[in-house]
């Protein structure tokens, strides 16, 4: 029997959310489904951490999911951990998407790879806006380092998650990775 799991957990860019699955009592290891950065609100990332997990609700979680989260936040707070070793599940990522999520869970931390590199890497040489793509879709952050591949020239280039840019910015300093400033876009008001 399968069972699906999510919890909230702080950390310093704020309270993320893990959701895992096992597929029962003879799993070692529960996979991670999801990370969640955090939203604008604690009640934004629950409700999409509750939406997507399947979950009724929050639940202590295992074992083998605190040590992950315990890893996580080390990790956000400067302490690099390598967190190639925790078991995903991509469930609904395409063939494409899983090869790019490979290449960048390859990347160590503090160093960065660009969209145009990791679709070389693939032998997919013009397929660096793919690249951009699929990681726009990451549903594991940090696990899956999305927040390392950048544009050309060092870059940020996009980030899904809530806060953009500066998050993906904030993530790669703590990393101590090295990156071109942040250019933000200031648009006009409309007057109504």
């Amino acid at each position: 029997m399968s069972h699906a799991g999510y919890c909230l957990f702080d950390t310093p860019l704020g309270q993320c959310g893990i959701a895992w699955r096992d597929d029962g009592p003879s799993v070692v290891r529960p996979a991670v489904t999801l990370l969640q950065l955090p939203e604008v609100t604690t009640e934004r990332t629950e409700s999409r951490m509750a939406r997507a997990s399947g979950a009724p609700g929050p639940s202590a979680p295992p074992p083998p999911i605190a040590e992950i989260i315990e890893r996580l936040r080390k990790h956000l707070e400067g302490e690099a951990q390598d967190l190639r070793d925790i078991v995903v599940d991509l469930t609904g990522a395409d063939d494409f998407a899983r090869q790019v999520y490979e290449a960048a869970r390859e990347i160590p931390a503090g160093q960065t790879r660009t969209y145009g590199e990791i679709a070389r890497a693939l032998g997919q040489p013009r397929e660096a806006q793919a690249v951009g793509q699929a990681l726009g879709k990451n549903p594991i952050a940090l696990i899956i380092p999305c927040h390392r591949v950048v544009a050309a020239g060092g870059k940020p280039g996009g980030f899904s998650a809530h806060g953009g840019r500066a998050t993906k910015a904030r993530i790669l300093a703590v990393e101590g990775a090295p990156t071109a400033p942040i250019q933000l876009e200031l648009r006009p008001t409309r007057k109504r």
